[in-house]
């Protein structure tokens, strides 16, 4: 799974990390807001981890241009420490697909990123990885870790 955690606490991001990194999935960072927009527009995760709570530009925000105006539909889980019920349904609202209040249980996080993904997942659109070389035949994209591969237009 690719995942995007978007978290100014960097111990929690490291926690975060390396707990899915153990488990074999690709992981970028972004601490604050506008860098993680830029990511989520720019690349193709199969997941994102939203805090709430961020510089640049907060969550919610975050999750609406998300939704609508780059229309992205990759997943979206909320991470934060906000737990009142107006803050929940705000979260929801801008986008969010799941919200989880800290602390948190990383074995949770992942069946919930797990159940999030196996919803939006398209029959026919599994990712193909050898090492850090993956490719998408959904896509027909070509990624090297983070970089994108050109290629030539060829028929399949």
């Amino acid at each position: 799974m690719r995942i995007l955690i978007i978290e100014d606490d960097m111990g929690i991001t490291s926690i975060l990390q390396d707990f899915f990194s153990d488990k074999g999935h690709m992981v970028s960072v972004a601490e604050d807001g506008i860098t993680g927009l830029h990511l989520a527009v720019v690349n193709d995760y199969d997941a994102i981890v939203l805090d709430l709570m961020l510089p640049g530009m907060d969550g919610v925000d975050l999750c609406q241009k998300l939704r609508q105006e780059a229309r992205k539909n990759t997943p979206v889980l909320m991470l934060t420490a906000r737990d009142t019920l107006p803050e929940k349904l705000a979260g929801f609202n801008s986008g969010a697909d799941d919200y989880v209040v800290k602390p948190f249980a990383l074995q949770e996080i992942e069946a919930r990123l797990q159940a999030l993904t196996r919803r939006g997942a398209t029959p026919g659109s599994a990712i193909i990885q050898v090492a850090d070389l993956v490719y998408d035949p959904l896509t027909r994209r070509v990624r090297r870790g983070e970089r994108a591969i050109g290629r030539r237009q060829h028929k399949y």
